[in-house]
């Protein structure tokens, strides 16, 4: 046997959601910053993305990490994390495996009782907060980079539905939220496929009918996910993010919640102080807060934290044979979903 290309990986997942690390096999990607490098992977060579993503080596209920040395003085390790649709600037659940993968397997040293990580983001620093103890790293807060509400009750006229009002906001990447309430569903495990044709729909429309960009980083622009938004009985946060071509996070979503927060905040629902518990679809909870409110771009904007657990439940060495058809993979519409127009 011989591979022209061999990757090892970590399989862990945080609150439900898969994020494999790679930890070997990639060393580098060009851009003298994670921006950069970011951008390399979206406009100019996306074949290492395909390769770690698409079947048959990877599977559409997952993202793939990208470790690299900090581009950033003050950092301590770079990510890029990778998608069914392209690579994003930050992903709070992804972070959270991350630095479980780091800690736990050695790669950078864990102390106990807290150790803290700064990674080095295409969005910006996130400081990483792990409590540990016996080895174990038992959950990880992160001190998000500034979010803000960008557009509050937007309209788009979405296919086969009429208006729908949008709250658009950055988390770390955009989002468009949606309340399920206002197209006549709800988020459950059983209303799954029917919230990923609704939310592609309007991301499709969004896509089309509004103009996002961030006012202080360029190449940030346009919806990364819609997200649903409501409460569980409790009075809990509950979400749902529809992941291009068709699929919802199984956690409760980092950057997410961190742009439901801008527009709680930007609302005056929520303020500096304010803590919540976030359920998923398959109800793994998350505890969110805003830890202080800022400015951005002459804006308000607010610091959210976002904490979670993560768990390692595997090693994987993958590899590309020379005589391999396939070695950028495939996607297939019965588990990938159909919406592959929305891909990068």
């Amino acid at each position: 046997m011989r591979w022209k290309k061999t990757v090892n990986l970590v399989e862990a997942h945080a609150e439900g959601e898969i994020g494999r690390v790679v930890t070997g096999g990639v060393l580098d990607v060009p851009g003298d910053s994670i921006l950069e490098k970011l951008r390399y992977l979206n406009e100019v060579d996306d074949s290492l993305r395909k390769f770690l993503v698409f079947e048959p080596r990877g599977t559409a209920q997952m993202s793939t990490n990208l470790l690299f040395p900090p581009c950033h003085p003050e950092a301590d390790a770079g990510f890029i994390c990778l998608q069914g649709d392209k690579a994003h600037a930050m992903s709070g659940s992804n972070a959270i495996c991350l630095v479980t993968v780091l800690l736990e397997t050695g790669i950078l040293e864990m102390h106990e009782p807290e150790t803290v990580v700064t990674l080095d983001t295409a969005a910006g620093l996130v400081t990483a907060t792990a409590t540990c103890r016996e080895g174990k790293c038992e959950s990880v807060s992160l001190a998000m980079t500034p979010c803000f509400a960008d557009q509050l009750d937007a309209k788009v006229e979405v296919e086969g539905i009429g208006e729908v009002s949008v709250d658009i906001a950055f988390g770390g990447i955009f989002y468009a939220l949606v309340d399920p309430a206002a197209i006549n569903t709800r988020i459950g495990p059983d209303t799954a496929r029917h919230l990923v044709d609704v939310g592609s729909r309007v991301h499709r429309a969004i896509n089309r009918q509004l103009e996002i960009s961030h006012p202080e980083i360029p190449g940030l622009g346009g919806i990364s996910y819609v997200m649903f938004v409501s409460h569980n009985a409790e009075g809990e946060l509950k979400g749902a993010t529809i992941m291009p071509p068709g699929r919802i996070d199984r956690s409760p979503c980092g950057t997410g919640n961190s742009a439901r927060l801008a527009v709680m905040a930007a609302r005056g629902e929520a303020k500096a102080g304010d803590s919540y518990t976030a359920r998923s679809i398959i109800d793994s909870r998350f505890k969110v807060e805003i830890a202080g409110a800022t400015t951005l771009a002459g804006r308000p904007a607010i610091l959210p934290c976002i904490t979670g657990r993560g768990w390692i439940h595997g090693f994987h060495q993958i590899g590309l044979d020379p005589s391999d058809p396939y070695p950028e993979g495939y996607k297939v519409a019965d588990c990938w979903g159909d919406a592959f127009d929305l891909l990068n």
